[in-house]
């Protein structure tokens, strides 16, 4: 079956639990949780990032992910748990449901850089 993009954002907001500012503070304040930052490195630089935060953009995230791909980055493991933003949640949503279907069990969607650095979650610049 063909699916659109609406049928994508709702299979993985149904499957990627949605974590407000505050609930991913705590999470952060808790201790060893990825960070990862899916816009691509333009939006980054133009607007900072979370502080500590990965930027892996959407389009890399499968290779960045895989341990088998030439292209891992070894902060991806899957016992850690993983906190995904992008600009607004959906590609972080989308990242989400991936990395699930590769394994990640532990991943949440932490929604929009905006929302999260108006929500009081430090940044840094790029």
């Amino acid at each position: 079956m063909v699916k659109s993009l609406k049928d994508l954002l709702a299979e993985a907001n149904g499957s990627v639990p949605k974590l407000s500012p505050a609930e991913a503070a705590e999470k952060m304040r808790s201790g060893d949780v990825l960070i990862v930052d899916v816009r691509d490195p333009t939006e980054v630089q133009q607007t900072g990032r979370i502080k500590g935060a990965v930027n892996v953009s959407r389009g890399m995230l499968e290779f960045r992910a895989d341990p088998e791909s030439q292209y891992h980055n070894p902060v991806f493991q899957k016992d850690k748990p993983i906190l995904l933003h992008c600009a607004s949640g959906g590609r972080s949503a989308l990242a989400g449901k991936t990395l699930q279907d590769m394994g990640y069990s532990a991943v949440y969607n932490i929604g929009g850089f905006k929302d999260l650095a108006e929500g009081g979650i430090e940044t840094e610049p790029a």
